[in-house]
């Protein structure tokens, strides 16, 4: 199950998509924030949940896989940040809500850098 609660695993905080939801919007300067732009972000989401948490997600933890305990990313997988934003501005430049078009490669590659500068 997922949860509100912080003291089972698990947890659901909207700290895993507005702050890339927005960051995509913003990015692509779209006109609103439609419902295509939504479901790419949950499309993300759900599906970085599935890949094996490597050193790449920037993790203290280790050994997490997608099951009871592991649904979601956790709020610090730097993952995010190259993936969610991308998506929604990709979804924003395919439903006509973005006002710049960005090239998907070299949007992905430049917040694959911010994430890894977290590091820094």
């Amino acid at each position: 199950m997922a949860t509100g609660r912080s003291d089972y695993p698990n947890q659901v905080n909207n700290v895993i998509a507005f702050p890339y939801v927005f960051r995509g919007a913003l990015d692509s300067r779209a006109r609103a924030i439609n419902e295509d732009m939504k479901r790419a972000a949950t499309a993300a989401i759900a599906g970085l949940a599935r890949e094996p948490v490597t050193r790449e997600a920037g993790l203290e933890v280790s050994g997490l896989s997608f099951g009871r305990t592991y649904l979601i990313p956790k709020p610090f997988d730097r993952r995010l940040l190259e993936r969610v934003p991308a998506a929604v501005a990709e979804a924003a430049a395919r439903t006509g809500a973005a006002r710049v078009a960005l090239d998907p490669a070299a949007y992905r590659s430049r917040l694959a850098r911010l994430a890894r500068a977290a590091d820094a």
